[in-house]
C-alpha cells in the first residue's frame, strides 16, 4: 500500500503546485479575489487546477480501494498514468483547451479503470465472506 500512498501524495503535491499557479497568475494578470475570471491565462490556469479538484474527489478513493481490493502496485501504476495526464492536460490547456483530450483522456481512463477494478475487487470479496 505504500506505493499507493506515495501516488496519492504525489497527486495531491500537483494539485497543491497547480493552486500556487493559479495565485502567481492572478497577482500577474491583477485579478483581483474573489474574481475566478479575468485574464485568458488566469481563466485557463483556474480551470486546469479546478478541474483537477474535481477529478481527485473520484481518483483518490477510486485509487485505495482497487489498491486494497485489486493490487496495491496496478493500482499504483495506473494512478501514475491519472498524473501523468494532468501534466499533459495542464500544458495542452495552457496552449489552447480544445486541444486537452489526451491529458483528459489519460485520466479519465485511469479512473474508470481504478473505479470499475475497485467495485468489482470489492464485490467479489464480499461474495467470498
Amino acid at each position: 500500500m505504500e506505493a499507493i500512498a506515495i501516488i496519492t501524495i504525489l497527486a495531491l503535491m500537483q494539485a497543491y503546485a497547480f493552486a500556487i499557479q493559479v495565485g502567481q497568475a492572478r497577482t500577474k494578470h491583477g485579478v483581483k479575489a474573489p474574481d475566478t475570471s479575468g485574464h485568458e491565462d488566469f481563466d485557463r490556469m483556474f480551470r486546469i487546477h479546478q478541474n483537477t479538484m474535481e477529478q481527485l474527489i473520484v481518483f483518490i478513493p477510486a485509487l485505495w480501494i482497487f489498491g486494497l481490493y485489486v493490487h496495491a502496485l496496478a493500482g499504483a501504476g495506473i494512478g501514475l498514468v491519472f498524473v501523468i495526464g494532468r501534466f499533459i492536460y495542464r500544458g495542452a490547456y495552457l496552449k489552447d483547451p480544445a486541444s486537452r483530450g489526451l491529458g483528459f483522456g489519460l485520466g479519465a481512463i485511469a479512473m474508470a479503470i481504478l473505479m470499475l477494478g475497485g467495485l468489482i475487487g470489492a464485490a467479489m470479496s464480499y461474495m467470498a465472506g
